[in-house]
């Protein structure tokens, strides 16, 4: 593409822009770290390359003689998306055996195949896409609010080695709030001086957890306790 196309280049920037702006704003708005304008980049580059691999024809190299160059876009595309993964999977982090980040390392890969579709002119589509994404992540989020709360929480506790009461005392505790506790490990801290134990816990709202928290303060045995609600 030459100086004389640019021209032709605004609209698949402009759509790149605002379809990352859309996705980002939302992932900014629920305070992910790769928000606002990293999705703006993500799909800017996207359509940037994707444009330059549409536009091979004015790339300044020369051919070998009587050599025919047959050009395929769509290996840009292949390499786009795969390189997207190695951002992807610097949002992903594990807290125990809790994953989080998921919801916006995909955020990131559709915002990437939204530049592309944008870069190759496929505007309907890329506008479609845009639309469709920010229902399920706008629209969908609405709709979980009016459903009854559902809430996974990670939560780990410790207290001193071999203090089967207060142990004892901290699943009990747990099971005010979840009756059926999914254990997740035990473990040892501290040089073996402390004993920690992990459960991950479905609740109802999050007065729950802050009942549980008030819970296991009062302990007396307890050491630390950490409670970290599940999001992505």
């Amino acid at each position: 593409m030459n100086l004389e196309n640019l021209p032709d280049a605004f609209l698949p920037i402009l759509g790149a822009v605002v379809a990352g702006g859309v996705i980002g704003l939302e992932r900014e708005w629920r305070g992910r770290a790769a928000g606002f304008r990293t999705h703006i980049l993500v799909s800017l580059a996207s359509a940037l390359l994707m444009l330059a691999a549409m536009s091979q024809a004015d790339w300044a190299f020369r051919a070998l003689p009587d050599e025919n160059i047959v050009t395929d876009p769509t290996r840009m595309a292949h390499g786009v998306l795969t390189g997207i993964g190695f951002l992807c999977a610097g949002v992903i982090f594990r807290t125990g055996f809790s994953i989080h980040g998921l919801t916006t390392a995909a955020s990131l890969w559709i915002t990437s195949a939204l530049g592309l579709l944008f870069g190759a002119g496929l505007y309907g589509l890329g506008a479609a896409g845009t639309v469709v994404t920010a229902l399920i992540l706008i629209g969908l989020r609405l709709i979980s609010r009016n459903l009854p709360a559902r809430i996974l929480a990670d939560v780990e506790v410790a207290w001193a080695r071999g203090d089967e009461a207060t142990g004892q005392a901290v699943v009990a505790a747990v099971k005010t709030v979840d009756p059926a506790p999914r254990s997740d490990r035990l473990e040892l801290v501290d040089e073996g001086r402390l004993q920690r134990r992990a459960w991950r816990l479905k609740v109802t709202a999050d007065g729950d957890l802050l009942t549980l928290g008030e819970a296991l303060r009062r302990l007396p045995g307890v050491a630390a306790y950490r409670l970290d609600p599940r999001d992505d």
